[in-house]
């Protein structure tokens, strides 16, 4: 009994906490009235770190990083600070270079444009991947190397893990192996296992991890699961900059990125006479141009925040807020009895973040059309997203969509158009997605459940 009180006051002081930081930092969402469930598609910022970088600009005069003048040298100083911080966040420091992107794609596009594919290299894929790890393996084709998919499973999106492991062991004689895969679905909210990250190591294979959809809810330790490469988004985890992202890579296999052409930042030497150049041996050869050396010194603040929020606090909240929605949607009927709505990927919280995909359904089982849920949506300023959420794997899974439909539509269109390829098809594609974060509160929760409700017959 003892047990059950202490909890429940743990919970009551959480939620009080929470509900102070939402007045204090996100008093704009009453104030617009808007409800947002679009936590995984762009995190909200805090208003305190917009003062508090809004302070540090207003205050210092920052140059261009690549000189030794004194605003040059604030700069750099202030974005190494950044570097430092995202290093230590991430358990990082002594293994890791931390490159500077403008967003997770670019981070992956570094690595699909400068791993070493060739007729000997294997790329292997899970079938559940964001598009901007489905693209690499045009860099893999481009350079005659091969490609796989990792099937998953109808029921719960998660991946086949007995042929994950016959993929990987079947490949022992490719010389250059890529593993990618994202750390949690952008999509159905699974939490693919870390762990591997070792295994595939352990069998010779170099590991991409997306880490994009995991980072903000999640803790992330490179020193447990130490892939080779990962990509990450930082308005994700904390709403402010937008346009900043990194790509760790583990400094033993640095040099296996061959960098395809170099830019300013890149070198420490180039010649014109002599078509010769120097590239840098650190996370500059990968910084081309110049960084967002104004915005970079926000991810530090931004950091710190989540760090005094505690991750711990943030996941539980966040597990919390998804068993309150899947509980009401399997218990949400149409009056003769019918489901009002069909959940896609796991029913419950294992292994899952607070992503949730799903159809709200007609009285008959049919799918209502998700940008008629989505209209509706925007009607009463509830921000949802619909669509395929650049994941087709996981769309053709759940519409049943076969090898051979999809060759026989791309074969005929020239252009590719979502409703049409629906009429062409005959089967309806895309479903709705909400994502839950720590500023989500239980009137958002009610809010929700009431805009499902009103679609019952």
């Amino acid at each position: 009994m003892e047990i059950s009180s202490s909890t429940q006051q743990q919970d009551l002081k959480s939620e009080v906490f929470f509900e102070e930081l939402r007045k204090r930092d996100f008093s704009r969402l009453e104030e617009n009235q808007q409800v947002y469930f679009d936590y995984t598609g762009g995190n909200l910022y805090p208003e305190s770190l917009l003062k508090e970088h809004y302070d540090f600009l207003s205050k210092n005069v920052l140059g261009n990083p690549h000189s030794t003048n004194p605003t040059s040298k604030l700069a750099t100083q202030m974005v190494e600070e950044a570097r430092k911080k995202v290093l230590e966040y991430f358990n990082a420091s002594e293994d890791y270079f931390c490159i500077f992107t403008a967003n997770a794609s670019n981070a992956l596009k570094i690595v699909g444009e400068c791993y070493p594919f060739n007729e000997k290299s294997q790329l292997l894929l899970f079938a559940d991947n964001h598009n901007s790890v489905n693209g690499l393996r045009e860099f893999c084709k481009s350079k005659k190397g091969t490609f796989q998919y990792c099937p998953m499973y109808y029921e719960d999106l998660r991946i086949d893990e007995t042929k994950l492991s016959e993929l990987l062991h079947n490949k022992l004689d490719f010389e250059n192996k890529l593993l990618a895969f994202p750390a949690q679905s952008n999509v159905s909210g699974v939490k693919h296992d870390l762990n591997w990250i070792k295994k595939a190591q352990d069998l010779s294979w170099d590991v991409l991890l997306d880490a994009a959809a995991f980072v903000p809810t999640s803790k992330l330790d490179l020193k447990e699961y130490p892939a080779n490469f990962v990509s990450i988004s930082f308005y994700k985890i904390f709403g402010f900059p937008t346009g900043i992202g990194c790509l760790f890579v583990r400094k033993d296999t640095f040099n296996k990125l061959h960098k395809p052409w170099f830019a300013g930042g890149t070198v420490s030497f180039a010649a014109v006479n002599e078509p010769l150049h120097k590239l840098n041996t650190n996370h500059e050869r990968f910084e081309d141009g110049t960084i967002n050396y104004l915005q970079i010194p926000a991810i530090k603040n931004g950091l710190d925040y989540i760090e005094n929020i505690g991750m711990v606090n943030i996941n539980k909240r966040v597990e919390k807020h998804t068993q309150f929605i899947l509980s009401h949607f399997a218990n949400l009927k149409h009056t003769n009895g019918n489901p009002l709505v069909a959940v896609y990927g796991p029913k419950d919280t294992q292994s899952r973040g607070g992503t949730i995909i799903f159809n709200v359904l007609d009285k008959d089982g049919k799918n209502i059309p998700f940008y008629e849920v989505e209209a509706k949506a925007n009607e009463k300023n509830i921000s949802i997203r619909t669509g395929c959420f650049c994941n087709p794997g996981i769309d053709e899974v759940n519409n049943c969509i076969s090898n051979e439909e999809l060759s026989k539509y791309y074969s005929a269109k020239e252009g590719a158009n979502f409703l049409e390829m629906i009429n062409y098809l005959g089967k309806m594609r895309g479903a709705v997605r909400i994502s839950v974060g720590f500023v989500t509160n239980q009137s958002d929760l009610q809010n929700l459940i009431h805009f499902i409700e009103s679609f019952r017959a």
